[in-house]
């Protein structure tokens, strides 16, 4: 397996760089998802003093030719501040700034889904919609060779992995644990993590958050991953089917629930929503990754606890179901719900998005509905 050079420079002498006084000014990574819609690109300015809120930051730009976000005649984007964590790996009083991004005309790129995610959460904030979601990945060598396994061949069946203790059974803890510290340390809602069914696949999870805040907090989660695979020379893949064949693919499993739905008698609302994502199907698939459906199709198999990407179904503590209602949600009468479909790669603003149009707002057909400003 093949990592990264960047890996084998020396971290002592970096340190001492690292350690030496800011005096009163303050770096910021403004970072933003490029015109991929999966990756996140990043640069960094100097501020004269720590910003306390987001109305803190200045407005920033780059060069949309190099992103696939523009063309090199009218190439300026425009970097809007949108959520501020502290940086864990410059530490305090230096902050990541996630960003929106505008083309030259103050128009959102095709991939800042967030503008209008954010428009249909403020719709619905009064039902104060929570959601968490379980990113799974898989951890890669620079060569695209899953972490641990032979050069030449495939490590033992699936069984002892998940949630697995042991040099033979968990590959890759160290990264995991630097991943989860970090985020901590940003402020990232993260809840949760664990070693996943295929060896070299790991899950974290994120929540609860409320409306915006999910995509916010999911997206932040990622990049401080990517940075610390960097630092150990490695590649945090969130293909949802790295390997293909008899060996699990990667979800990003999506609970959901409404202040009505976790109150007494709440079930009655989940299963209404149920209703109303078993009528809208597809219009969930093309929102469930960023190929419009394709790429979850080498996932959704129907094997692997996934359900047929061509079918609806949902029920009790089925893994196997598009949707699965918790058992203790069933005993309960109350709580949330698990949409199972989403892709490791899917877009966290899309997805949180999809789910208030239809279970909320009871839009049907294919397409989302237009609403007035």
């Amino acid at each position: 397996m093949a990592t990264s050079e960047s890996a084998s420079l020396s971290k002592t002498v970096k340190q001492q760089y690292m350690d030496l006084p800011q005096g009163d000014k303050v770096q910021a990574m403004y970072i933003w998802i490029d015109g991929t819609g999966e990756g996140l690109r990043c640069k960094t300015r100097t501020l004269d003093s720590e910003p306390k809120t987001i109305d803190d930051l200045p407005e920033w730009n780059f060069d949309g030719s190099s992103t696939y976000q523009s063309e090199g005649s009218n190439s300026d984007m425009y970097l809007i501040p949108a959520a501020m964590f502290r940086d864990p790996f410059r530490k305090d009083p230096n902050k990541l700034v996630l960003c929106e991004v505008l083309k030259y005309n103050r128009k959102p790129t095709e991939t800042n889904l967030r503008l209008m995610c954010k428009k249909i959460m403020e719709m619905v904030e009064n039902q104060v919609p929570w959601f968490g979601m379980e990113q799974e990945y898989t951890i890669l060598g620079t060569d695209g060779h899953p972490f641990g396994w032979p050069s030449n061949g495939f490590p033992g069946p699936q069984g002892p992995y998940y949630c697995g203790v042991g040099a033979d059974k968990a590959y890759g803890r160290d990264i995991v644990e630097a991943h989860y510290r970090a985020c901590l340390y940003a402020g990232v809602k993260i809840c949760g993590t664990n070693a996943e069914v295929m060896p070299a696949q790991w899950e974290f999870q994120v929540g609860p958050c409320e409306g915006i805040n999910m995509g916010d907090h999911l997206w932040a989660a990622r990049f401080i991953l990517h940075r610390v695979c960097e630092d150990f020379g490695v590649v945090a893949s969130f293909d949802p089917k790295p390997i293909p064949g008899n060996w699990n693919g990667a979800g990003c499993h999506t609970n959901f629930s409404t202040k009505e739905m976790r109150e007494d008698g709440g079930l009655r609302g989940i299963e209404d929503s149920i209703e109303k994502l078993g009528r809208r199907h597809r219009y969930h698939i093309c929102a469930y990754d960023p190929k419009g459906g394709l790429d979850n199709a080498r996932r959704l198999t129907g094997h692997h606890e996934t359900s047929n990407i061509h079918e609806f179904s949902a029920g009790v503590a089925n893994r196997g179901a598009s949707i699965r209602i918790p058992r203790s949600v069933g005993q309960d009468k109350k709580g949330y719900f698990e949409d199972r479909r989403p892709s490791a790669n899917c877009d966290p603003y899309a997805v949180t998005e999809a789910l208030i149009r239809t279970c909320l707002l009871s839009e049907e057909g294919e397409e989302p509905k237009e609403y007035s400003k």
